[in-house]
Parts: structure tokens; C-alpha cells; sequence
């Protein structure tokens, strides 16, 4: 047996995915941050609304920060509501900031969320330093997946003869 059977497997609740980083952008690095958030945000992001598409995070004054991501209002609220893209602080320790900025400042590369989920009651982000594809780097990955669909669908004809 591989493991401690006693050891808890984390509940992780899928909120949101960003589809677009990974066709628009090469990952290099991945880390799991958590997030600051309001109490009408976390019920808004219990109802998985939530916008991942142009967010980004920065690193400022030794902090990194999660912007552009847009969390709409909790409808239910009475009073007390979110700004929608405010600002977001991301938890990290410092050495995790440290090795983000050296890697971030490389010429091209930039911070981008992957995917929102709460891990046992927690949101967290799933944060990637990426570099921009160029044009050409996405004509030839569309090639090589439009090959292995020939090749499947061939193999499947083959199977069925």
C-alpha cells in the first residue's frame, strides 16, 4: 500500500476554469494560492459566478494582487455588496512571491489564474506563470490535434471492419 490510509483526501469544489490561458498562453510554472474575499463574494462564488477570462494577478510592494476578475453581486444582499472587479489580495508566503517575481519579470511572461475552487471550505486560485503563444505556436498545435482525430477516427474504422 502507497500512503497512509488514515490521511484525509481534500474535498476540492470546482468553481471556475479559464479556458482561454491555456490556448493563448504556454504554462511554465503553477501554484496554489489562497484568496482574500468578502462574505457576499464567497456567496457569490458558491452559486459559480465567477470570471476568469481577462484576470491577471501583479505583484506590488512585495504582495500579489488579483485583478480584473469579476465576481457579480450576490443578488440575495440587502446591504453590503461587492465591487465586482475590485482588487483581490492572493495569500502566499514570501519566499513563494520571491520565486513568482523572479520568474514573472522574465521578458514575456506574465501571472494568470488557471482555475477558483474551495478545497475543504477555502477558496483557492490556481495561479500560472505563463508566456504568450505566438500565432504560429497555436496553427501548430491545432495540426497536431486535428492528426490524432485522423488517427483515431482511422483506428476506430478499422476496429468496426
Amino acid at each position: 500500500m502507497a500512503g497512509n490510509s488514515n490521511a484525509q483526501q481534500p474535498h476540492i469544489q470546482p468553481i471556475a476554469h479559464n479556458r482561454r490561458a491555456l490556448h493563448d498562453f504556454e504554462i511554465l510554472d503553477r501554484l496554489e494560492c489562497g484568496i482574500v474575499l468578502t462574505g457576499t463574494e464567497v456567496k457569490s462564488l458558491r452559486e459559480n459566478r465567477v470570471s476568469l477570462e481577462q484576470a491577471y494577478a501583479k505583484i506590488k510592494e512585495g504582495e500579489v494582487w488579483l485583478l480584473n476578475c469579476d465576481i457579480p453581486e450576490y443578488s440575495a444582499a440587502a446591504y453590503g455588496n461587492h465591487e465586482p472587479k475590485r482588487p483581490r489580495k492572493l495569500l502566499l508566503h514570501r519566499r513563494e512571491i520571491a520565486r513568482l517575481a523572479g520568474k514573472a519579470s522574465q521578458k514575456g511572461c506574465t501571472l494568470i489564474p488557471l482555475r477558483m475552487y474551495f478545497k475543504n471550505g477555502w477558496a483557492k486560485i490556481e495561479l500560472a506563470v505563463a508566456r504568450g503563444k505566438k500565432q504560429y505556436d497555436k496553427r501548430q498545435k491545432i495540426k497536431e490535434q486535428e492528426a490524432q482525430r485522423e488517427i483515431a477516427r482511422a483506428l476506430a474504422r478499422k476496429r468496426r471492419r
